[in-house]
């Protein structure tokens, strides 16, 4: 349970070091912004369709008395909203960073250079970077999309489709959040998606520790937009910790330590891994 407390530690440490380099975050902030425009349109377009789309998938009601057609009708118009907010929040950071990678790539190796030791380069030219970025970033959606669809079924059961689906829902919203961050200093290191993606199972409760309360953050308009430099200067910060080039001030060495005796959690900083096709 201690990783969840360090990777909160991690996103605090990411504002905290934006807040203390004022050029990278104003560098930052511009991706953001126009991210956020094209998702306030696609957003409020929802929230005038979604009524208009409970009515029209659900014909068979038509005929149903008060207060069932109402009900049925009224709670689909909820679930529609919520699950393009859920898809909003994800898509948001994946869209962010394509739209900014030569920025956030250059922010991610400051944070390195910053901390000290080795600033890993991908080497790649700049269409190369984007075209795995947005590759990535759609096979990332795909599974989230059938998270989505899944959680969005299971909210029609009483009562635990209204507490239990909606708090497993904040938890996968977090996670993918915390990878499509991370995937920015990881990928300079040379970690295909698949690797990357078995190196943060391993340390779950730190991912959702970072992940899900930046995740509710998304959730209040704006705050998105100035909090992402500092999300992906955490999100390098994180990934130092995973690779083991950083022991986040020796708080979490036994859960690193049990980690390594695994074999799971943490890779070797000089990781054999290419990005490739």
């Amino acid at each position: 349970m201690r990783d969840l407390g360090v990777g909160l530690r991690y996103l605090i440490k990411g504002q905290r070091w934006v807040a203390q380099h004022g050029k990278w975050f104003g560098i930052g902030l511009l991706p953001g912004l126009i991210a956020l425009i094209l998702y306030a349109g696609a957003l409020v377009g929802l929230g005038y369709g979604a009524d208009d789309l409970a009515d029209w998938a659900t014909p068979f009601a038509d005929d149903w008395s008060s207060p069932w057609l109402g009900l049925l009708r009224t709670t689909l118009t909820v679930l529609v909203f919520a699950f393009g907010l859920f898809l909003a929040v994800i898509t948001f950071t994946a869209v962010t960073l394509l739209v900014g990678q030569p920025f956030y790539e250059s922010l991610s190796e400051e944070v390195d250079r910053t901390e000290g030791g080795e600033v890993p380069e991908s080497g790649l030219p700049l269409w190369r970077e984007l075209w795995i970025s947005a590759r990535d970033s759609v096979r990332i959606l795909v599974r989230v999309a059938l998270y989505a669809v899944l959680l969005f079924a299971l909210g029609f059961i009483p009562v635990a489709g209204q507490t239990v689906v909606p708090l497993i829902g904040f938890c996968v919203t977090g996670y993918f959040l915390a990878e499509e961050l991370t995937a920015v200093a990881l990928q300079r290191r040379g970690m295909v998606l698949k690797d990357r993606l078995v190196l943060l199972r391993g340390r779950r409760l730190l991912i959702l520790g970072f992940g899900v309360p930046l995740g509710l953050a998304f959730l209040v308009p704006f705050v998105a937009v100035f909090l992402m430099p500092g999300a992906v200067a955490g999100a390098t910060l994180l990934a130092r910790e995973l690779v083991g080039e950083d022991g986040d001030d020796g708080d979490d060495g036994d859960d690193t330590a049990a980690d390594d005796e695994e074999g799971e959690g943490t890779v070797p900083s000089s990781s054999p891994y290419r990005v490739n096709d």
